[in-house]
């Protein structure tokens, strides 16, 4: 599960680093119960559940066989952080 607050200190987290930085390790370390993902936005076919400056923001639920996408924050065991280039 992912709580409404901590998606708001996700997005908190995510303002405060620099464009040029990699967020994951920091966030591995605030939020170690969640899986972290972390990819270019153009790996991902999914709409993002937020975005976040240049982020976009997907719930991973990996409670059933196969992980998957979910846009239901109570089933989410995790983030994939996929990054937008300047472009997109």
């Amino acid at each position: 599960m992912v709580l409404e607050g901590e998606l708001t200190n996700i997005g908190q987290t995510l303002a405060s680093i620099d464009a040029a930085s990699e967020p994951c390790p920091t966030l591995r370390q605030k939020f170690p119960h969640l899986a972290w993902i972390c990819c270019d936005a153009s790996d991902m076919t999914h709409t993002p559940f937020r975005r976040f400056g240049q982020f976009d923001l997907h719930l991973l639920d990996s409670g059933a066989q196969c992980a998957q996408i979910t846009n239901d924050p109570e089933r989410a065991t995790g983030i994939v952080l996929a990054k937008r280039s300047a472009m997109s």
